[in-house]
């Protein structure tokens, strides 16, 4: 036995040091010559594959592929960690609009090309998923070695990436069904998506309620090396639980990540799984490079490169149209567009997915492969030319199709309240759905593992059914009679023909309370037992109402405490799409050894010598929000600026003289911009000085828009005029407020 496991134990292990040593050798020459690092790995795998004669070999292929494996759930964990739930939640229209347009296209170009030349189905269909998904990994290293990441361009992008990620995902799960069944049936897809939902949303709410408080109480037991071993512990505690309920290991990996991004140790952990996901990542992306076959690819090189220009110019356009189409200007539009022109890990992933299933062809892989890695190699080139083609498009196309381009940005920036039916509708739907996903998960869990273990006993049932029953009633009464979105409803209940859908949505929770009551009964007893135990568990819901109330605020509390921990400790941080020019908002630390500190604003003359406008200064837990011009800046500040690209990088380079350290933060989502178009209004053909602006907003004007020309950040000696579009920076509810109450007294005019 010993000898067995010596030498089963020996290829393994050479194996291992044979691909990191090639690993380590192809990444630092990479690293020399400036190429992305997963290009070096890709040929690192090619030397150590079996298809290339002139180099040691690995010669335990299954070993190889468990360590590959495990690549692919730490790179998904890393991925959950980076984007979390949250997060996709705060991504603006702009990055949804853009991802949607982009994966619908390039699916359905994908699948069309594929049938164009002479595949089957199943690689088409495949193709088009493979097609579809642009590379986080590749874009984020791109964007740190250009220095693009203020740019507001990178903001859309990495957006888009957010929501990629997570269609990548369901794409595994809906690939996975339509591999096994080998037929597009809608209903078995319409079946796995309401599964993918269901736990999703069930998992997500678990999770966030029982891990964070696991965290938090044994801080002061967690080193190091136990946050790690705990963090990969949760991890692999996932992919089980996802495999066992039929979805791949990577979703359980990547919903874990998204769980522990929600809590405080978020930062902490991804600093302490990031060794070990860049090892085992190493290891899959140089797996991946070991498929590569030259007599393959020399077969298939007009396919491949039918397929390169196919997603380097069907992803570039595809996403310059959607981001053109969720408001966005031209040259914001194709510089996102360009930077999404490649294909990448999931690509992998998915390309693995069709081979594992054994229902696709051998040549897709490896053509998959090449055209990453050229697409890899061009994607740096494409966003240095972004610009440049920009400027030529910009000159070429008709001048009134640049005017209507640009006041559909501008309009599409606008911010717009949404009416008080839209935000009931909303809460009573995500009521809805949070709650009966967690009745019926705990009805499916009691009646499957507490059930069995009670039904021969006398009282089994019954016991079962009023431990269950106690367990539930928080939810039935939240489900039932909580009220959601107080101040809307009351509103709308004074206007007479909203009286009647309030009434009858509220009649429709109380239904569907009863139809899981009677479900949770009947699983229990029989029809008849189960009808008379009904009446009596409403009666006792009736009778104890409050106690329910407390009860279900206790666990509210604690989902809702856990959920915003990390924002009430660090300021939440998302890039902002705010303005329809260049400009955009970033923020940035003073440092402690900064020459600039103690000096006022006014002392600076941000906006006379660089062309900026501060909106906010973060001091601890105080934030100064449209900061007067004599505030100083003290070290540790953290400021908000506003300015186009290139302002934004002459004030870096400002910066970058007085301070040793300026990490890069995003902007506080509490400041917003709000468009105003002066229409007899009292200020107008006054400056912007003697109108009080900010006296009456606390806001400031940050720019102008005039006969469509436009004027970022304008003097405070420009004099208003009737017809001006004014974009206003502050605070969004006394923004809010005062634009009520202008719309208020223009009605009354």
């Amino acid at each position: 036995m010993t000898a067995s496991a010596t030498s089963h134990l020996k290829p393994l292990i050479s194996d291992l040091g044979l691909i990191l040593m090639t690993a380590a050798i192809a990444v630092l020459l990479f690293k020399k010559i400036k190429q992305p690092l997963v290009l070096g790995y890709l040929v690192a795998g090619f030397l150590a594959g079996n298809n290339f004669d002139f180099f040691p070999s690995v010669t335990d292929k299954a070993g190889v592929e468990v360590w590959a494996e495990i690549g692919i759930i730490f790179l998904l964990f890393s991925l959950g960690l980076e984007f979390s739930f949250k997060k996709l939640m705060k991504v603006g229209g702009s990055a949804s609009i853009t991802a949607t347009t982009q994966i619908i296209t390039m699916v359905i170009l994908g699948y069309f090309v594929g049938v164009a030349m002479g595949w089957g189905k199943m690689d088409s269909i495949f193709l088009g998923a493979i097609l579809a998904i642009s590379s986080t990994t590749i874009i984020l290293k791109t964007f740190d070695e250009l220095g693009v990441k203020t740019q507001k361009f990178a903001g859309i992008v990495l957006g888009s990436l957010i929501v990629q990620d997570i269609v990548a995902i369901l794409m595994l799960v809906l690939l996975s069904t339509v591999a096994v069944s080998q037929q597009f049936s809608g209903g078995e897809l319409l079946q796995s998506i309401l599964r993918l939902i269901f736990f999703l949303t069930l998992w997500f709410i678990g999770g966030i309620f029982f891990i964070p408080t696991l965290l938090r109480k044994a801080k002061s037991l967690l080193t190091d090396e136990m946050t790690l071993i705990i963090s990969i512990a949760l991890c692999l505690m996932m992919v089980i639980l996802a495999s066992n309920v039929g979805f791949s290991p990577a979703l359980g990996a990547f919903i874990m990540g998204s769980i522990i991004a929600e809590t405080t140790q978020a930062e902490h952990v991804e600093h302490l799984v990031k060794p070990v996901k860049d090892l085992f990542g190493a290891v899959f992306f140089v797996s991946v490079g070991m498929l590569i076959d030259p007599d393959t690819l020399i077969e298939y090189a007009v396919p491949v490169a039918i397929l390169t220009l196919v997603t380097i110019f069907g992803q570039s356009i595809s996403s310059t149209i959607g981001a053109l189409i969720s408001g966005q200007p031209l040259k914001q539009s194709i510089q996102t567009g360009m930077s999404l022109s490649q294909i990448g890990e999931f690509s992998f992933i998915i390309a693995t997915l069709g081979m594992t299933l054994n229902v696709t062809s051998d040549f897709l892989y490896p053509m998959v492969v090449a055209v990453s890695a050229v697409t890899t190699f061009t994607t740096p080139y494409m966003i240095k030319a972004a610009v440049p083609f920009s400027v030529f498009i910009e000159r070429k196309i008709p001048r009134k199709w640049a005017k209507k381009i640009d006041r559909y940005s501008s309009n599409s920036e606008s911010i717009k309240s949404a009416s008080n039916w839209q935000i009931v509708i909303k809460a009573y739907l995500v009521q809805v759905i949070i709650h009966s996903v967690i009745i019926v998960a705990i009805i499916l869990l009691s009646s499957g593992y507490v059930l069995p273990l009670v039904e021969d006993s006398r009282f089994g049932n019954a016991l079962a059914a009023l431990i269950t029953l106690i367990v539930l009633s928080p939810f039935f009464y939240a489900l039932s009679l909580k009220r959601v979105a107080k101040e809307q409803v009351d509103a709308l209940m004074k206007i007479r023909k909203y009286r009647g859908p309030i009434i009858m949505l509220v009649l429709l929770r109380m239904l569907l309370t009863l139809f899981f009551l009677g479900f949770l009964l009947n699983s229990f007893f029989s029809p008849v037992v189960a009808l008379i135990a009904l009446i009596v568990a409403i009666g006792a819901y009736v009778l104890f109402p409050k106690k329910l109330n407390e009860q279900y605020h206790k666990i509210e509390r604690r989902f809702v405490e856990n959920l915003n921990a990390r924002e009430i400790i660090q300021a939440s941080k998302s890039r902002s799409d705010l303005t329809p020019w260049d400009g955009h908002m970033t923020t940035f630390d003073i440092a402690k050894e900064s020459n600039i500190a103690g000096k006022t604003l006014d002392e600076l003359q941000l906006r006379e010598t660089l062309g900026i406008n501060v909106a906010f200064i973060r001091r601890g837990e105080i934030t100064i929000d449209i900061p007067n011009k004599m505030e100083r800046l003290f070290p540790g500040d953290e400021i908000c600026v506003i300015g186009t690209d290139d302002q934004i990088t002459k004030f870096q380079n400002y910066l970058d003289q007085h301070e040793f350290d300026i990490p890069e933060k995003l902007i506080n989502n509490d400041i917003i911009l709000k468009q105003l178009e002066l229409n007899n209004e009292l200020f107008i053909g006054k400056t912007i000085r003697d109108s009080q602006i900010r006296e009456k907003t606390r806001a400031m004007v940050v720019g102008i828009e005039r006969d469509g020309k436009r004027f970022l950040n304008p003097e405070s000696n420009l004099v208003l005029q009737e017809n001006d579009i004014l974009w206003i920076v502050g605070s969004k509810k006394m923004l809010q407020e005062f634009f009520d109450d202008k719309r208020a007294k223009n009605l009354a005019l």
